[in-house]
């Protein structure tokens, strides 16, 4: 998997980041009724998590659980729209979240 953080996005988590902590691509299916039916997220760790593996990026380690792949294409990309917030996960395909949140697991 690839992922390409657009200028803004890059410059958006940047301002967020603790130094050494590492991105993950996280597909929340809590509350949806079905592991089919999730939602993507950002979610900043302290720490690798058992069972994660690396995606391919142009700014920042990204991990996500290798079973949650099947969800997503393999060129994938975050931009951020600074008058929500918020940033959006997408391919050359479909836009998989428009409004993406960034989850802080770290404190």
């Amino acid at each position: 998997m690839y992922i390409h953080f657009s200028e803004a996005a890059v410059e958006a988590l940047a301002n967020r980041l603790p130094q050494d902590a590492i991105l993950r691509l996280f597909y929340d299916t809590e509350g949806c009724g079905c592991a089919l039916a999730g939602v993507a997220a950002l979610q900043i760790q302290a720490a690798h998590t058992e069972g994660d593996v690396d995606a391919r990026s142009n700014a920042f380690t990204v991990q996500y659980d290798p079973r949650k792949e099947v969800f997503f294409e393999e060129n994938l990309s975050v931009d951020y729209m600074p008058q929500r917030g918020t940033y959006v996960l997408k391919s050359s395909q479909q836009t998989y979240n428009p409004a993406m949140r960034l989850v802080n697991c770290v404190n």
